[in-house]
């Protein structure tokens, strides 16, 4: 039998409309879907009936399916023949591990294609009606994880203070509500404790919620307001965006 393929499908942040084309088409079209923790159901329901649906739940914070029998799952069922999608929320190649997910299959001699999805860094803060970039309050965006993997000292926050000090980034902090109180005491070496930060939780869903702070003020805000994971810290001067945003709300429309 000659073997499947497989393609690494981006499912957005969690809104099936904002599912491309390319990657409804492929959700369509798949034999076998792996299909991560956060990924909706609404977008889960685009699967032909006959499809086979695996989950392998990976959430930041809690217990997840091991990455090797994850591959281990997509190998043997490509060379079964199957046209395999491996869902994954977000975009596979943005703290998806999409990049290990493609070298184990190529490797194995399999057939392997990306497709991207819009990552829930740029769905969270587009849904506050602000930019990630702009020509007046940042030059340029810095999309960081606040988790590092066992073993790993992790973002030297400090060193990336600095820079976005210096350079006017707007910081993207992915799974960083559990380490906010570092991350937050190690940006203020390099940047203000006046910054803007936003913190927004299930991006474009029904249940996004979201907080903006300060700085200084970031760790004990998320502790009051009880943001959770799945969410995002946004970190520079774009945010004090928001506020203008809110105050008319005709000026700004976000799908």
């Amino acid at each position: 039998m000659n073997n499947g393929k497989v393609t690494l499908v981006g499912a957005g942040p969690g809104d099936p409309e904002l599912l491309t084309l390319k990657a409804l088409k492929a959700i369509q079209r798949a034999s076998v879907l792996l299909v991560d923790d956060l990924v909706s159901d609404e977008i889960v329901a685009f699967a032909r009936p006959e499809a086979r649906i695996v989950y392998v739940g990976k959430r930041g914070g809690c217990k997840s399916t091991p990455q090797a029998f994850i591959e281990k799952l997509m190998l043997m069922a490509a060379r079964e023949g199957e046209d395999v999608v491996r869902l994954k929320g977000g975009d596979p190649f943005i703290f998806g591990r999409g990049g290990e997910e493609v070298e184990h299959l190529r490797a194995a001699g399999i057939t392997v294609e990306v497709i991207n999805g819009i990552t829930s860094g740029l769905a969270a803060v587009t849904s506050l009606g602000v930019p990630l970039t702009h020509r007046e309050h940042a030059h340029g965006v810095v999309f960081v994880t606040g988790h590092a993997k066992p073993g790993d000292t992790g973002t030297d926050w400090k060193a990336l203070a600095a820079t976005a000090h210096s350079a006017r980034l707007t910081l993207v902090i992915y799974m960083g509500v559990s380490g906010s109180e570092r991350i937050q005491d190690e940006l203020l070496s390099g940047l203000p404790a006046t910054t803007p930060v936003a913190v927004i939780q299930s991006a474009s869903l029904p249940t996004q919620r979201h907080i903006t702070t300060t700085l200084g003020a970031l760790a004990s805000a998320i502790r009051e307001a009880g943001m959770a994971s799945p969410a995002v810290i946004v970190v520079g001067d774009v945010i004090s965006g928001v506020a203008l945003a809110a105050a008319h709300p005709d000026a700004v429309r976000v799908a």
